[in-house]
Order: structure tokens, then sequence, then C-alpha cells
């Protein structure tokens, strides 16, 4: 169970803090929650601790775990798949699962797919959502700008031909 002030990451949404635990009644019953504010953007999100692991809550990385993933951005492995659905369905799944490295895989194939054909709009919005996403667990791990991380990841990946 997590604390209030723990730093945790939210799969679909990002990175954020507990800000408390809650107990509401709902349909008559009560259950706890987890109130987790997004540092970006300030969203709040009510998360039932019951919930938490299924849901793929988890806590945020190390800074030396967040160096490394950013080291390792230009050497990951990637499968552009030339259908459109099926990439798109595979990449939707790397960033339900929570896994910081398959986070990155989404960016470093979205990024490698604009630089190279153009992406869709659908593709377009999850290349941000996913940066965001992993932007925001880097600047928590490694308490340093947003603007920082996203230079370091653009540098990663631009400067290799992503």
């Amino acid at each position: 169970m997590f604390q209030v002030g723990d730093k945790v990451v939210h799969p679909m949404h990002g990175a954020g803090v507990i800000d408390s635990i809650v107990d509401e009644k709902i349909g008559g019953a009560v259950q706890t929650y987890y109130v987790f504010r997004m540092s970006a953007g300030g969203l709040v999100l009510k998360i039932p601790v019951a919930n938490s692991q299924v849901i793929g809550l988890r806590a945020v990385v190390d800074a030396a775990a967040a160096d490394a993933v950013i080291a390792a951005l230009g050497s990951l492995e990637i499968e552009v798949t030339a259908n459109w659905n099926k990439r798109y369905r595979e990449n939707l799944e790397r960033l339900k699962s929570g896994d910081l490295y398959e986070v990155a895989r989404v960016i470093k194939c979205l990024m490698s797919r604009d630089a190279q054909r153009g992406l869709s709009n659908g593709e377009r919005k999850m290349l941000h959502s996913a940066k965001q996403i992993f932007i925001s667990e880097m600047v928590l791990a490694k308490d340093v700008p947003y603007s920082d991380i996203e230079g370091q990841v653009n540098a990663c990946l631009v400067g290799e031909g992503a």
C-alpha cells in the first residue's frame, strides 16, 4: 500500500504524487481511494486502493534507473508494423503495460515512423501521451525540469535518426 506523499505512476496518465487517502461511501459500500495528483497539468484522479495493482499503479523508478532508461533509448529494439491498426493496438498494449521500457519503445517507434512517413492523428496523439507518461516519471525520478528531460529524449532519438 502506498502512503501520502509517495511518487507513483499510473500506466495511462503518467507520474504524480499521492495527495491523500480517503474513504468514500459509494452504493452503500465504503471504499478507500488514493487521491493522485499529476505533477504536469494538475489532473487529479481517485484510484481505488483495492484495484491499484490491477490498474498497474507502481512506484516511480529511482534516479539511477531513470538515467539507465534514457541512456538505453537510442539502442532499444523496435518493430515497425506496416499495418496501422495492428501497430496502434500493439503500441496501446505497450502503454497499458506500465513498463517504462515499453513506453520508451512506443516513443521511439512513433518518432521513427513520423520521421519516415508521418503519423496519423491517432498515432500523433499516442506519441504525445507516451511522451507525457515517460517524461512525467523522469521528472519525478530525477527532480529536473520537464523541458530538460524532453530535450534529452529528443536528442537521444532524433540524434540517432529515429
